[in-house]
């Protein structure tokens, strides 16, 4: 009897068929997408949270920021849920009160960040992001917009002022009435909150990555481009990113974790539009070189 081969590991054909259709399909294309974007906000608070030289940039603006945000909720839920729960009920029945909360929520995020500005928070959010960029290795592109110091212990200490302007998201008062004008889709049963957060999560994934075209010198239809060309995986990021801004008290903390998650997304599309530049100019030497013996 002949010895047995070794083992196979591999899928039987048709399943290998199957499985290879499935992953090139445009849907399935598009799901991984999805999933992927999602999950940068998530990966950006476990980033956050295992790096210490971060946390200085979180609890130095921590109790102010905390009391004037749980002020504002204390109020709008002391004052402002019920008349709202009641009214909601008209239209929804008991099922109203879970509108109501996102209705609450969503008139505290605008006011929220209308009193956030006033402590530089984006300032706070643009270390957040360039930090993470150079932990990624890619401090080249933040050195020709800010001054570093190189003997620095970590990438935080490292960040000195910028030279060219620095923001994270460009502060506008479009957002704050597109976040007043939506609010009313949460009168609209089972569906409403849904459509809110997914339509208003959307401008916020596109907004993630204006720090990105910043640094890279990006025109203004340049941006529009690349925006259109992420606007799916957009949509995604931001949604989740509007659930955990939604989330009282802990809506600055999870503004600076999704800002390093955002940094996080655009180091690995840094790092690819790279590899396919190089990919791209070694074709073209070696067509030259072919043309040329």
């Amino acid at each position: 009897m002949s010895a047995p081969g070794p083992l196979n590991n591999t899928l039987p054909p048709h399943r290998e068929q199957v499985l290879s259709r499935c992953s090139g399909s445009r849907q399935f294309i598009y799901l991984r997408r999805a999933a992927i974007a999602f999950s940068y906000p998530i990966r950006g608070i476990w980033y956050f949270s295992r790096r210490k030289e971060f946390w200085p940039l979180f609890l130095g603006r921590l109790v102010p920021l905390s009391l004037i945000s749980f002020f504002v909720y204390f109020v709008l839920f002391s004052f402002a849920f019920l008349p709202q729960f009641f009214f909601l009920a008209i239209f929804h029945g008991w099922g109203a009160w879970f509108n109501a909360v996102v209705l609450v929520l969503g008139e505290g995020l605008v006011i929220v960040q209308g009193l956030f500005e006033g402590f530089f928070v984006d300032e706070c959010r643009v270390d957040v992001f360039d930090a993470t960029l150079i932990d990624l290795s890619l401090k080249d592109l933040i050195a020709p917009h800010r001054i570093l110091f190189e003997d620095a212990p970590n990438s935080v200490k490292m960040l000195g002022k910028p030279t060219t302007p620095a923001c994270f998201n460009p502060w506008s008062t479009i957002q704050i009435v597109e976040l007043v004008f939506f609010l009313p889709l949460n009168l609209i049963p089972y569906v409403g909150t849904f459509v809110f957060i997914i339509i208003t999560g959307t401008r916020l994934g596109k907004l993630s990555h204006h720090r990105w075209f910043q640094l890279r010198g990006l025109t203004k239809a340049a941006q529009k481009d690349e925006i259109k060309r992420l606007e799916w995986d957009c949509v995604f990021f931001g949604t989740m990113a509007m659930i955990l801004e939604l989330i009282p008290v802990l809506s600055f903390f999870f503004l600076l974790t999704t800002a390093a998650g955002s940094a996080m997304w655009a180091a690995d599309m840094e790092k690819a539009r790279r590899r396919e530049i190089e990919s791209d100019a070694g074709r073209v030497v070696y067509l030259y070189r072919d043309d040329f013996p």
